[in-house]
């Protein structure tokens, strides 16, 4: 694409200021020009100090705007030194600089995953109105099309929530509106899948028509075009300085993940979360281009979900009325995560990790569906209280299941990803119940675990219309140790335990494909002490978002890991403190996943994490701070 800066309206200059000195702007404009002409060419730009745009745009807003009052004045500037933003006194408001926009064209801390490819970002700015028009030139779908106008209509919601701050344009000076051309060759299925590309590229510039600037995003899929759209919306900013939305005049973005599978789960059975809260969770996920919202929807402690084919289930295991997820309120979820790029992945774990849900079986002439549901004393028979297990010889368990993977996968739409749990079976349990293990207190219950889950597999197979999902998960667990590897080729393994777990090289060198979720460094909840009688942590300290960030998600062989997953389990964390455990540390998981760093948190990805943070803050994201307000207000001496 041409970077042409020719023909602009009012003088040609990058910032589009009012004509007031002819001579003076005209010179502008010049040194405007060569600053961009320079930087595309390779060539140095000295960054120590900001473009003539923002200065003048700041002056000439100060003439034309009624002088504010002492106590309104700002008590800080930001000076760019050595491409670090300096923070001092301001002493006048003729060159005043504000935070925000000395990170973005001083420090360039403003994409958040750091983008893989090609990235090249002016050190020079324009004013935007609120005017944005989304031209579709090629789309292989109506389905896609739908999708990437509801999906420009969230781009333009999340700027919106700036005009509750922003003055009217003063007429003045010129500010520019936004058009973005969308290109999308290749998948005519809006939807996410295991094979979807979801790549994209970005060419910004002034438009030679007038005072637009000119977006264009190409893409192989929906989820590709969606993620441009996020890129996009984090090159643009308010200047509290300014009253004023600002965006970066021209870029070239080309940018691909690295992993196909980018989880997050949240557990919503130990703790009841209302839509709103999953809903807001999305939508960091979607500002943070993870792509697999992994609903740990059931338990022990409850089943909240209300589905048409096991009503019984939520009414007998559910906290009350007020804790349930209807269909309605599966399907908001499921259309809200798919605009965003993400797909919904609602596991029911099984045989183990069932509780009272279950527990209607010998009222409804079925037989017991379940064994030891709420035993006491609860430590021998599971690993937290409530207890129970599934009881693996009752035929109608696999018809209830099958039943919910059929709902499941109607209700989500996803049908190539699924999640069977398995996770955490003890033997005491099945050794007191199971005819063959009567009078056998050695009997080992490894092959009835086999064997219901290969039964689950088929029960699944058969709600699938015949066809098992592509990656159908379990859990890491003894049936995924030596010796059961040879009957499980066909799962691919959640792995949680450590990540220099022998056990973890043997399933690679087997060539299982692993989603890694190793409890230490991707378990959310860690860190705040035990809530169980025993006294201990299931999973010791605190994990702080470096953490994440240092430690890798890739062994020697790489070939089969189809990605991460981080997760929080809600044993000790509700609706009050979601938002503060998940992020920022979920968008430092963000950044591992898509970029594939291998560098450690640096001061550049510190600074960059906490401008991303403060965007997620002002989208209405309750992130937790990384250090104090004093060090994002003079970057890098906290460092």
């Amino acid at each position: 694409m041409e970077m042409s800066y020719t023909n602009r309206k009012h003088l040609h200059l990058p910032a589009a200021l009012v004509c007031i000195n002819y001579r003076t702007l005209a010179a502008i404009a010049v040194v405007g020009s060569a600053l961009t002409i320079f930087y595309y060419l390779g060539l140095p730009v000295n960054r120590n100090v900001f473009p003539p745009n923002i200065l003048e745009f700041n002056r000439l807003r100060n003439k034309i705007t009624k002088p504010l009052s002492d106590e309104a004045k700002p008590q800080w500037t930001w000076i760019c030194s050595n491409e670090k933003c300096e923070r001092t006194t301001a002493k006048e408001n003729l060159d005043l600089v504000s935070l925000p926009t000395c990170n973005a064209l001083c420090s360039s801390a403003v994409i958040w995953p750091k983008p893989t490819g090609q990235l090249k970002l002016s050190n020079t700015v324009l004013p935007l109105n609120f005017h944005f028009t989304l031209e579709i030139s090629t789309s292989p779908s109506k389905e896609v099309s739908e999708h990437l106008q509801k999906a420009f209509f969230l781009f333009e919601q999340d700027l919106s929530k700036y005009k509750k701050v922003q003055k009217q344009p003063d007429s003045m000076y010129a500010v520019y509106s936004l058009l973005i051309s969308v290109s999308v060759k290749g998948d005519k299925d809006p939807r996410l899948r295991l094979n979807t590309d979801e790549s994209y590229e970005i060419y910004v510039a002034p438009s030679k028509r007038g005072d637009v600037i000119e977006v264009t995003v190409s893409a192989k899929s929906f989820c590709g075009a969606r993620h441009g759209f996020e890129t996009l919306s984090q090159l643009i900013w308010f200047d509290p300085y300014n009253d004023s939305l600002l965006m970066i005049d021209t870029a070239v973005v080309k940018d691909k993940p690295s992993f196909h599978y980018r989880g997050l789960l949240l557990d919503t059975a130990r703790n009841y979360f209302p839509v709103s809260d999953i809903l807001r969770t999305i939508d960091a996920m979607a500002a943070t281009k993870l792509n697999t919202f992994h609903w740990h929807a059931v338990d022990t402690q409850s089943f909240p979900l209300k589905l048409n084919s096991t009503m019984k289930l939520a009414k007998y295991g559910a906290y009350g009325s007020s804790s349930v997820y209807t269909r309605d309120d599966v399907q908001t979820i499921v259309s809200h995560a798919r605009l965003r790029g993400i797909r919904v992945v609602i596991e029911i774990d099984a045989p183990g990790h069932v509780g009272s849900a279950w527990n209607w079986g010998p009222k409804e002439g079925l037989g017991d569906l379940a064994y030891c549901i709420e035993n006491e004393p609860w430590w021998k028979y599971c690993g937290e209280p409530p207890c129970g297990q599934l009881n693996p010889h009752n035929p109608h368990v696999l018809n209830i299941l099958e039943n919910i993977y059929t709902e499941i996968i109607q209700l989500t739409g996803v049908d190539d990803v699924f999640h069977l749990g398995g996770d955490e079976v003890t033997q005491r349990c099945w050794t007191e119940h199971l005819p063959e293990c009567v009078n056998k207190p050695l009997c080992a219950t490894d092959d009835a675990w086999i064997d219901f889950v290969h039964k689950a597999y088929k029960a699944l197979e058969r709600a699938n219309g015949g066809k098992a999902p592509n990656l159908t998960m379990v859990w890491s667990s003894r049936l995924t140790k030596w010796p059961y590897l040879k009957t499980q080729r066909k799962f691919a393994i959640q792995f949680w335990d450590l990540m220099d777990s022998q056990d973890m090289l043997m399933l690679l060198m087997k060539g299982f494909r692993l989603v890694l979720s190793h409890a230490y460094p991707l378990y959310l909840d860690c860190g705040f002490g035990s809530w169980r009688s025993d006294g201990e942590s299931h999973c010791g300290n605190y994990v702080k978002w470096q953490d994440i960030y240092n430690n890798p998600p890739y062994t020697p062989n790489t070939l089969h890991i189809v990605g991460g997953e981080a997760c929080l389990w809600s044993e000790q964390v509700g609706p009050t403190d979601l938002d503060g455990r998940l992020w920022p540390r979920g968008a430092a998981f963000g950044e591992k996943m898509w970029t594939h760093p291998k560098l450690y948190a640096n001061e550049s990805v510190k600074l960059r994490l906490d401008v991303h943070r403060s965007r997620l803050v002002a989208r209405g994201i309750r992130a937790g701070p990384i250090f104090p307000r004093w060090c994002s207000e003079n970057p890098y001496k906290c460092i």
